[in-house]
């Protein structure tokens, strides 16, 4: 994410109109406003074929599945994010069209400009959302899937998945998949090898 502006402060209200109108995707930090990157084809299609599993598996249902044009509002951080999909089956969500505010699940596709901020400001951001369920990483660079869920204690679990699995669970919307599905036409990012000081 790269800042407009270090001296700018704007309302979520001010937010929300320059979005409306901007051809580039900005998320919202406490006032400050971010230009997001761009994605690569691994990343979207791993995202699409997600969305198209969930959206297939919630078909006549109330449940709506998102995908990256829609804001999660986190309020008590006074904060706007684009995750890769959301999934809410609040119909409260229904009232706000460009951001949703009671997601059940978020899913991250990790890139490697965003996996530290996934995996740490963001979660803890996103973990402030009473009806956050479950929140997902999915890598690009090997089949990997790994989700955090909230538990009974309100602790958060780690459970990862790989293809020796064959399959993933989505707890939070009740849904398993295979792996085939998930990576269906991805072409993995080569891992950089790792070189030796002399």
């Amino acid at each position: 994410m790269i800042a407009l502006s270090d001296s700018v402060f704007i309302t979520p209200e001010e937010y929300l109109l320059l979005e409306e109108k901007s051809n580039i995707k900005h998320e919202y930090l406490d006032g400050q406003v971010y230009a997001m990157a761009g994605t690569t084809d691994t990343h979207n299609t791993i995202a699409l074929n997600l969305a198209l599993l969930i959206r297939n598996h919630f078909r006549g249902s109330d449940c709506r599945v998102y995908f990256a044009d829609i804001k999660a509002r986190i309020e008590k951080r006074n904060r706007f994010y684009y995750p890769d999909i959301l999934v809410t089956c609040d119909p409260k969500d229904r009232e706000t069209p460009t951001y949703k505010r009671f997601p059940k699940l978020i899913v991250e596709i990790l890139s490697d400009s965003t996996e530290a901020f996934d995996r740490g400001d963001k979660f803890n951001d996103y973990q402030t959302l009473d009806s956050l369920e479950e929140y997902v990483l999915v890598n690009t660079k090997q089949q990997r899937f790994e989700t955090f869920r909230r538990n009974d204690q309100g602790l958060w679990v780690l459970q990862t998945y790989t293809p020796d699995d064959q399959t993933f669970e989505l707890q939070s919307i009740n849904l398993t998949a295979s792996f085939t599905d998930l990576y269906q036409d991805v072409e993995l990012q080569a891992i950089a090898p790792k070189t030796e000081l002399s």
